[in-house]
């Protein structure tokens, strides 16, 4: 199992737009074979912060949601024009037991 952990910061005047399509990616997200969980947490006290947790079955459940069609259109063409940064990070088991 991955985390996929994201950090965005919208451009002004961007975050409510921005919030509705995270919400929208996050529910067609969810519905991908291999995405267990896929959540979405906006700054309490910036609005314009957004952080992303994304859980996977494997590396290739997250390679393909990337290739996916509604990452294609919300993620790349749409939201990211909407955003002055955007950084995130694949993560996996520190340790079992």
């Amino acid at each position: 199992m991955i985390t996929v952990i994201a950090h965005y910061r919208t451009q002004p005047g961007a975050a409510d737009r921005v919030g509705l399509l995270l919400a929208q990616h996050a529910r067609a997200s969810e519905a991908e074979p291999g995405c267990r969980c896929f959540r979405v947490h906006q700054g309490h006290d910036d609005e314009s912060l957004f952080a992303l947790y994304e859980v996977y079955d494997d590396l290739e459940a997250f390679e393909a949601h990337r290739r996916s069609s509604h990452f294609r259109v919300n993620i790349e063409q749409t939201l990211v024009p909407l955003l002055l940064e955007r950084e995130w990070r694949v993560y996996g088991p520190a340790f079992s037991g």
